[in-house]
């Protein structure tokens, strides 16, 4: 905890500023078909862990914890809900999907699933607990993705790399000119390795034909470099706005807190020390990390981290099956979204053993 609290002094108070209480967050007042499909996906993969890691464990039991409710924006009940939902967050902090158990110190008489009880009447279950997991979900196949962006970024390199060659060998005449020079020492710069931090301004030549043929030959490099730069990587998805809450819930509980995201073949996780670690180091950030405007989670502000930042918690996802439900809510409004059920992660035990620091041989 005492590192965790250093590392909080670290992070950048343009990206999170831990002296500053939360916002406080407006009750959402309508759901979409998205959202629903979105939120049956993460309770789907957060059921795919539970259900790995109680079928594969000897020693340990994964118990649902995180607060939740069948009940969406828009429904009778929501806004009592929501708002106990904020009041707990302003009192303990942001509840972890699962909470990890020795079997020794589960309560079978609380089961399985501890997500409706008040803080107050398990606080002292709570911190026997070893190890806390934040489930994020994503709807990619990571080795899919990954091959496709290798082939993406091999055919822009070759097509910026070409024009490159092109204009130096077709117009150099036309560079050699007092004011273009600085385009032949642009174009002598890029290389394979610079292209992916390239840039330059566009020239606006239109006085011949020959500066409007290399004018459209610097447009087609930039656009190359353009698509080199894209984030070519698939990531874990801390939301901003959670950083300070599961900090406010570590502080509270003083055990050690993981993210684990779900893709749809494999499994990532990193620890939230690591998260800080990483998002306080400027030279991370566009390497290891970005910043972006999540249009797939009510355009909140996320963290992405370099999945391979992470250890590999199953190397392999069979797929759920899946299917379209209809749900009716007030007024005759209606939303179709799809369900998840099924599927198995294959666990990779010592990647988990080590990134959960279980020293047991047997987990």
């Amino acid at each position: 905890m005492k590192k965790i609290k250093k590392l909080t002094k670290n992070v950048p108070v343009a990206l999170v500023d831990f002296e500053k209480p939360r916002d406080l967050s407006r009750t959402p007042t309508q759901a979409s078909s998205n959202f629903i499909t979105n939120k049956e996906q993460g309770d789907w993969a957060e059921q795919l862990l539970t259900r790995a890691i109680n079928e594969t464990s000897t020693n340990f039991v994964a118990v649902k914890y995180g607060k939740s409710d069948n009940l969406v924006a828009g429904e009778n009940g929501f806004d009592a809900f929501y708002q106990d939902f904020q009041n707990e967050l302003d009192s303990i902090g942001k509840r972890p999907d699962l909470l990890i158990f020795n079997k020794s110190d589960f309560d079978n008489n609380l089961g399985f699933d501890i997500s409706q009880i008040r803080h107050n009447q398990i606080t002292k279950y709570v911190k026997k607990a070893v190890a806390a997991i934040e489930v994020r979900s994503s709807a990619f196949l990571i080795d899919r993705y990954e091959e496709t962006m290798q082939l993406r970024t091999e055919k822009f390199t070759k097509i910026a790399l070409d024009t490159k060659e092109k204009i130096l060998t077709t117009f150099s005449d036309i560079l050699q000119h007092s004011a273009r020079q600085n385009y032949i020492e642009l174009l002598n710069g890029i290389t394979a390795d610079t292209l992916s931090i390239t840039n330059f301004r566009l020239p606006n030549w239109s006085s011949s034909e020959k500066l409007i043929q290399v004018k459209d030959l610097f447009r087609l490099l930039k656009t190359a470099i353009k698509e080199i730069q894209k984030r070519d990587y698939l990531s874990i998805t801390p939301k901003v706005e959670d950083i300070k809450v599961v900090y406010k819930w570590i502080a509270t509980f003083n055990i050690p807190h993981f993210y684990f995201q779900v893709f749809f073949d494999k499994v990532y996780g990193i620890s939230f020390e690591q998260i800080l670690t990483i998002i306080s180091n400027p030279d991370n950030d566009g390497v290891l990390f970005s910043v972006e405007t999540d249009t797939k989670n009510q355009n909140k502000t996320t963290i992405k981290i370099n999945s391979k930042a992470g250890v590999a918690i199953a190397s392999k996802v069979d797929e759920p099956l899946h299917k379209s439900v209809r749900k009716e809510m007030d007024r005759g409004r209606l939303l179709f979204y799809v369900t998840f059920k099924g599927g198995t992660a294959y666990l990779d035990i010592d990647n988990l053993r080590t990134i959960l620091e279980i020293k047991n041989v047997d987990f």
